[in-house]
């Protein structure tokens, strides 16, 4: 063999170690370089998800509030024509009271209260019991007051008209007559 042609493998065999040095100092830089990648994905995954939780979670609350505010809205409405319908009542209460003559007329004017009554109970309606109570300001709306020793103070001593509830929350109070302490 010839010295040129060992040289020159040995030149070439150089060159190809410098290269696989090389590549090999690339090869750590180039998996530095894919992990910090891959972190990056990974951290933009992770608030991908998060982000994802959130929005669900906002939407299912926006649904769970849209759906009670529709719930309130009718029940509200159904207030509001029970209310409506409670000066009748109060007229067909008064009509009542009042000795009509004939009986069956009085009977036909009880049954057509009865028959409302009945419905308006079924819809919400509960009266506010004011007899043999205490006045409450929260219930009750004082019309007049009567100075008396026979009773406590702040006792209800009559009704002028009947407060009610309804489902819960008041709609119209009582208008009362309450003792005073003379």
């Amino acid at each position: 063999m010839n010295l040129e042609n060992v040289e020159n493998k040995e030149a070439r065999i150089d060159d190809v170690s410098a290269e696989h040095a090389a590549a090999e100092e690339k090869q750590p830089d180039q998996l530095d370089q894919l992990r910090i990648e891959r972190d990056g994905l990974k951290v933009e995954r992770d608030e991908l998800k998060e982000l994802l939780l959130r929005r669900q979670a906002e939407f299912d609350n926006f649904r769970k509030r849209t759906e009670k505010e529709r719930s309130e809205y009718v029940q509200y409405a159904g207030m509001e024509i029970v209310r409506e319908l409670l000066p009748v009542l109060d007229d067909f209460d008064r009509a009542m009271k009042v000795d009509g003559g004939a009986p069956e007329y009085t009977r036909g004017v009880e049954m057509i209260y009865n028959r409302m009554y009945d419905m308006l109970k079924k819809l919400g309606l509960e009266p506010i019991e004011t007899s043999g109570k205490s006045f409450d300001p929260h219930l009750h709306q004082a019309v007049e007051r009567v100075e008396t020793k026979d009773a406590p103070e702040g006792k209800i001593l009559g009704e002028f008209q009947r407060g009610y509830h309804f489902k819960g929350k008041l709609l119209r109070p009582s208008m009362v007559k309450v003792a005073v302490r003379s």
